[in-house]
């Protein structure tokens, strides 16, 4: 399939830059990488609403935390590596805990950082994230998911956690679409397989069904947009016509959306099941594309596990 690709930070940016226009209590932060994260556009409308914390990422969620206890709605953006994983004790403390209006937003999520290296690849992030009390997270599946993503954080009580990659992502998604906090969409509708997918996975997963449909296999495709909290009724739904399924993640296999489907499925629909995602392990330099096609992130790998998978079904 043909694909145009958007950019989920430019997005970002257009969404902050509207809801300046409109919520005079949205403010924004960034720690000394607002031109890599877009928020400098949002610097440069509203001057008086921005604050760079500069290279204190631990001190820029503890603003955020104040801010938000003050009455702000607070946009907090770096690199997902450092948002999580540097910050994740004053998030769990001053953020999650106290239940506060912090909107996390992290860009160059992933293994496509690509030559930054392991050092700047989160791949533990949706786990850490979503093993907080309180935190909501949400993966788009590309750039128009994205701007929906920013305009239903807003207006959600509590913090979430919005995850966005460096590179361009495949537009899948429509603008008239519905985008709802807690709800999957079916894609494609099948009845052999279930492939679940999120972040930029959902295109793969749509890919790899136009292909197995060549091959006489009907797969059903679920974009997981929002990982906690998670839809079960429409996996369940999804999973009691296929009994099989794949997930596709740009993200370690252990504690990301493939851990969340399988923990559903253990407890209430035993299936068999193949997780697509990185490894336990940390990535390394290279391209984008190279690191995707490394660590087994494509649609040529969803469509060999999904026949894998119907295999052992039968």
């Amino acid at each position: 399939m043909k694909w145009i690709y958007t950019s989920q930070r430019k997005e970002y940016a257009n969404a902050l830059i509207e809801l300046g226009k409109t919520r005079t209590d949205v403010v924004v932060l960034d720690a000394d990488l607002s031109s890599s994260t877009r928020t400098a556009e949002f610097a440069k409308n509203f001057p008086e609403r921005f604050f760079n914390c500069g290279i204190a990422e631990q001190n820029m969620m503890g603003t955020a935390a104040g801010l938000a206890a003050s009455g702000k709605v607070v946009f907090a953006s770096t690199f997902a590596v450092f948002a999580t994983g540097r910050c994740w004790d004053q998030i769990r403390q001053s953020i999650a805990y106290p239940n506060l209006d912090v909107k996390i937003v992290a860009t160059h999520a992933g293994i496509t950082v690509g030559g930054d290296g392991a050092s700047h690849q989160a791949l533990e992030d949706i786990g850490l994230m979503r093993s907080l009390p309180n935190m909501t997270v949400i993966v788009p599946a590309d750039g128009i998911e994205a701007y929906k993503a920013v305009n239903a954080v807003v207006n959600h009580n509590g913090p979430c956690y919005v995850r966005l990659g460096r590179a361009d992502v495949p537009m899948l998604t429509s603008v008239d679409a519905k985008f709802e906090i807690g709800k999957a969409t079916v894609l494609r509708e099948g009845d052999d397989i279930t492939l679940v997918g999120c972040g930029q996975m959902v295109a793969a997963c749509m890919d790899a069904a136009e292909e197995l449909h060549k091959r006489g296999v009907e797969a059903e495709v679920i974009n997981m947009s929002t990982i906690k909290p998670f839809d079960e009724d429409t996996l369940l739904h999804s999973v009691k016509k296929t009994s099989a399924v794949v997930t596709a993640e740009e993200h370690s296999v252990t504690t990301g959306l493939g851990s969340a489907v399988a923990a559903v499925l253990g407890e209430k629909l035993p299936s068999p099941m193949k997780m697509i995602g990185t490894p336990d392990c940390f990535g390394e330099s290279g391209e984008s594309e190279e690191l995707m096609r490394r660590y087994g992130l494509t649609s040529e790998r969803v469509a060999l596990a999904a026949e894998e998978v119907i295999r052992r079904k039968k």
